[in-house]
């Protein structure tokens, strides 16, 4: 599976795949938004309920329009390419009627159906990437399927051995946006405290700065990335007083990942590293666990961030909050679109990367 497919027609939009999540929460929503306000630049095409989308749909603005697909003709046929007038939706059924804000396990499974039609459709060629809105994992599970989240779940289906999930978006300061991009990658994902020392071993971080070295070369065009890694413990262990980690695991990683020829330095203490002398001169920051980089990376992008899983055989980003059921539960016109705008932006920007690539 390439991450793009090899050929784009002359003034054909790309066309990317744009998963709605759980249809309880903001996720249609959001996906109706951001994929009307960028429609004159990209082709997003939604997979969820064509029959609620396009009632979302005219509930939100009558001038947005959805035209249904069903996943069998686009099978047999392609990808229509309509113009920007309207947004196409592949048709991919729920099995309950939609209350805002309340979950029903009856549409887990449909809502995972929606995952394999996305990546179904970048194998097929009809996508350049995919961008997934926010989904429960506890309704999935409680349909009787095992599943952790998005990240997991593509590498799985993508027989891709390690995966790498990475936040990225444009820091502000006292609401403003700046140009700089802020991106930290983790180690280590979704653990529980107690299990991310044993997790970090010196092969999977010589595999995730691998990752990392070449999907920002690859996919961002960044020739010669700069990475940054955390310590594990306060003060990065304080020389082993406060934790071997940095001796014994972390430090020999970095080490043999510069031997590779991988610009990667530390480990540095996680409570000093995030100001702007040292990330002006770093393109990612690798952080041990979840809750060391994100909330970092949350407070300094207000609401634009971008969930990029890296190391996949394809372009996966995603929205850097969740379903939101409250907002949901009071209508519409409550949600923020612009972490998804962003999303899709980041999509479409990583696909040209890749296209560029191949020429």
């Amino acid at each position: 599976m390439s991450a793009t497919s090899s050929k784009r027609r002359p003034g054909v939009r790309p066309a990317i795949a744009v998963t709605v999540g759980e249809p309880a929460g903001i996720g249609p929503e959001i996906s109706l938004r951001a994929a009307w306000a960028r429609r004159h630049e990209v082709n997003c095409v939604l997979l969820g309920d064509a029959a609620f989308l396009a009632m979302t749909a005219n509930d939100i603005d009558p001038e947005i329009k959805v035209s249904a697909l069903s996943l069998m003709a686009v099978r047999n046929g392609g990808l229509p390419h309509f113009g920007p007038d309207r947004i196409s939706v592949i048709d991919v059924p729920l099995d309950a009627h939609v209350v805002p804000g309340k979950l029903d396990k009856e549409n887990g499974r449909a809502v995972l159906a929606t995952l394999d039609a996305a990546i179904e459709g970048v194998r097929a060629g009809w996508f350049e990437a995919v961008v997934t809105a926010p989904l429960q994992k506890s309704t999935i599970n409680d349909a009787g399927v095992k599943f952790s989240g998005h990240t997991e779940y593509f590498a799985e289906k993508t027989n891709t051995p390690q995966v790498v999930m990475m936040l990225a978006g444009p820091q502000s300061l006292s609401g403003q946006l700046l140009g700089e991009q802020l991106r930290v990658a983790l180690a280590t994902t979704h653990l529980p405290l107690q299990e991310v020392s044993a997790a970090i071993t010196p092969d999977g971080l010589a595999r995730t700065l691998d990752i990392i070295h070449a999907d920002l070369r690859d996919k961002f065009g960044i020739a010669a990335p700069r990475i940054l890694v955390c310590g594990l413990n306060p003060h990065a262990g304080e020389n082993g007083y406060l934790g071997r980690e940095e001796i014994d695991t972390i430090s020999p990683a970095i080490a043999a990942a510069q031997a590779r020829g991988i610009d990667a330095r530390g480990p540095y203490p996680a409570d000093t590293l995030f100001q702007p002398k040292y990330l002006q001169a770093a393109d990612c920051v690798l952080a041990m666990y979840h809750d060391q980089g994100l909330p970092v990376l949350k407070y300094a992008t207000f609401g634009n961030g971008v969930n990029i899983t890296l190391g996949l055989p394809l372009i996966r980003t995603s929205v850097d909050h969740g379903t939101a059921l409250d907002l949901a539960a009071q209508g519409l016109g409550k949600a923020d679109c612009g972490s998804m705008e962003q999303a899709i932006g980041a999509a479409l920007a990583m696909a040209n990367h890749s296209l560029d690539n191949k020429k």
